[in-house]
């Protein structure tokens, strides 16, 4: 299928690699070296990093996570829990290590980035279960950290923004920490696979209808939990009021695409706060060139949101 891509993405299009995520071992061996070809190698001056780990879920085992904070600030800082993307089943704590030290240094807020088990080994809700600790970790420890318990926000990419939008969920649900905001970027949400966007992108770069398939598979398994399969698929949460403001982005040849805008217009029906981004002429990860013009004000937009969500107005 031809795709009208932005003219300074479309001849990279051809030089992105093909994830065979029917092959774990491959899948995820690939996705670290595209991480490692990424420019950025130079963190940020004031950012320091600590590798911890981190009490899990109850009777599972620690949660390794990365803490990014800046330095040279002054009072306590809001916190950021990252989830990094991979369709459940690939990425860790490197694969988004420069953009998650970028936001500490230009948000000035701390983040907390979360290497949660992985599907097919650990399915749903295991990975979930994963990043909920970590933000009960962040707000237990907010003294620690210099966090302001009022300013925790949680967001994440693709997978990441899917499961940052469950984590909302079982927040609220369980009674659990209080969040300000939620980053949900081009969000993997519905394991229906109905939409007119998903029916049609079977071939898109980076991320199409067969990836997002296997994905689904690996990720829920046989289902042999007692939690509800909305945590798993937050568009299928029949209530979405009392959620925490949220941005929202969606791309245009995304097959994630329809979901995302679906669930931030549902958001806005409830009552939520909510800032959508929809980019044209995008793919999802095309973020990854970072010298389009488009990526360039994908990063602006998702910097400033984060500034306005996170800190105290």
């Amino acid at each position: 299928m031809g795709y009208a891509f932005d003219p300074e993405l479309a001849p990279w299009v051809s030089m992105l690699p093909t994830l065979d995520h029917t092959d774990i071992a491959a899948a995820r061996a690939a996705l670290r070296e595209l991480a490692a070809q990424k420019p950025g190698s130079e963190l940020p001056a004031d950012v320091t990093v600590r590798e911890l780990t981190i009490p899990g879920p109850p009777g599972d085992p620690e949660v390794p996570v990365r803490v990014y904070a800046p330095t040279g600030r002054t009072g306590k800082l809001p916190a950021l829990v990252y989830i990094h993307g991979g369709g459940f089943i690939v990425g860790d704590l490197d694969t988004f290590h420069f953009e998650t030290a970028m936001i500490a240094s230009e948000v000035g807020a701390v983040v907390i980035s979360v290497d949660y088990r992985l599907a097919p080994e650990h399915p749903f809700p295991a990975g979930l279960e994963d990043c909920y600790a970590a933000l009960k970790w962040t707000h237990e420890q907010a003294a620690e950290l210099g966090v302001d318990v009022t300013r925790i926000g949680v967001g994440g990419e693709s997978a990441g923004g899917g499961l940052s939008a469950a984590v909302a969920l079982l927040a609220r649900d369980r009674g659990g920490p209080a969040l300000c905001f939620q980053l949900l970027g081009i969000p993997e949400l519905d394991d229906r696979l109905e939409t007119p966007s998903m029916v049609a992108f079977t071939d898109t770069p980076l991320w199409n209808q067969p990836a997002a398939v296997q994905s689904w598979k690996y990720y829920l398994g046989e289902l042999n939990t007692e939690l509800d399969i909305a945590y798993a698929a937050p568009a299928r949460a029949a209530d979405l009021s009392g959620l925490p403001p949220a941005y929202v982005t969606t791309c245009e040849f995304d097959p994630l695409r329809d979901e995302g805008l679906s669930y931030a217009q549902r958001l806005v029906q409830a009552g939520v706060s909510v800032e959508i981004h929809h980019y044209p002429g995008t793919f999802h990860g095309s973020a990854l060139v970072t010298e389009a013009a488009v990526s360039k004000r994908m990063l602006a937009d998702q910097l400033g949101a984060l500034r306005r969500g996170l800190h105290a107005t």
